[in-house]
């Protein structure tokens, strides 16, 4: 049988435009270094992809860079960790539908020699009170990320605006802070996800951890299309609806570095939650 030249373009132009849909079913998420530096992205959303078949490029910078990212319709989804941002992106009409996903928590580093005495500290405020008296090199990212905004609220919660020499704000990501402690045996603040993910410790340990008030929880929030009419909001509320479904939060729990959990997931009621995540000690 003679298939005419006409019917095998058309069939070549249904296949192509078949892999171009099938290539642009994805959604961009702007979201935090932690998240992607802690490698949880890397095992969470290929699961994600399997699923539905909808890919997601990740932006992964400073909560504030992020939020300003997603104000200008260039994400589909927001996936950050300071709540009072998270709140105003979402009553300034840029984001729709926040729900809580996951938390971790931050935890105070220094040195194993510990000059500032902070491992003997009794509180939060106690920690950065210590700091500002000793003034050792502390290194802040400095980036308006969910970590420096939380590290700033530390200070001001202890009476304290810290500056000098021995202050030292870098404006980049968790990683690079945290690499540049470990040169120079300096303090900071991490939250814990990318502090078990970092492989260059040298003389740093966790000083201080525990309290209520280092609790770093996660949401999410799909950019308001009234605002973006180009955004994919349907694919975004797919993966909304996915990560906090029990599929998605199982698997953020199941997610472990050198068999430690480092996410736990809070999308689920309380009494559900506990079967990810029995206590903050899975933190620990």
């Amino acid at each position: 049988m003679k298939i005419s030249t006409s019917f095998i373009g058309s069939i070549l132009a249904l296949m192509l435009c078949g892999s171009m849909s099938l290539a642009e079913n994805a959604i961009t998420l702007a979201s935090t270094t932690s998240t992607q530096n802690s490698g949880l992205y890397r095992y969470l959303l290929p699961q994600f992809e399997a699923d539905t078949g909808i890919r997601v490029n990740v932006v992964a910078v400073g909560t504030g860079q992020a939020i300003k990212i997603a104000e200008n319709g260039d994400a589909d989804a927001l996936l950050v960790h300071h709540r009072p941002s998270e709140d105003a992106f979402v009553t300034e009409g840029f984001g729709i539908d926040r729900r809580d996903v996951m938390y971790n928590d931050f935890v105070i580093i220094g040195p194993a020699s510990d000059p500032a005495d902070v491992a003997n500290a009794t509180s939060v405020k106690d920690v950065f009170q210590r700091l500002a008296k000793t003034t050792p090199l502390f290194i802040s990212r400095g980036d308006d990320s969910g970590t420096h905004k939380k590290e700033q609220e530390m200070w001001r919660d202890a009476g304290l605006s810290p500056n000098g020499a021995w202050y030292r704000e870098i404006g980049a990501g968790m990683g690079a802070a945290l690499n540049m402690a470990a040169a120079t045996d300096a303090y900071l603040m991490s939250d814990r996800g990318t502090w078990l993910s970092f492989g260059n410790t040298q003389n740093l340990q966790i000083l201080f951890q525990g309290q209520p008030v280092l609790r770093n929880p996660y949401g999410l929030i799909l950019v308001n299309p009234t605002r973006h009419p180009h955004v994919d909001v349907e694919s975004a509320r797919r993966f909304a609806d996915w990560i906090t479904s029990e599929t998605g939060q199982q698997a953020i729990s199941n997610f472990r570095v050198e068999n430690k959990q480092l996410f736990c997931p809070n999308a689920q009621p309380e009494k559900d939650s506990k079967a990810f995540c029995p206590s903050d000690k899975a933190l620990d």
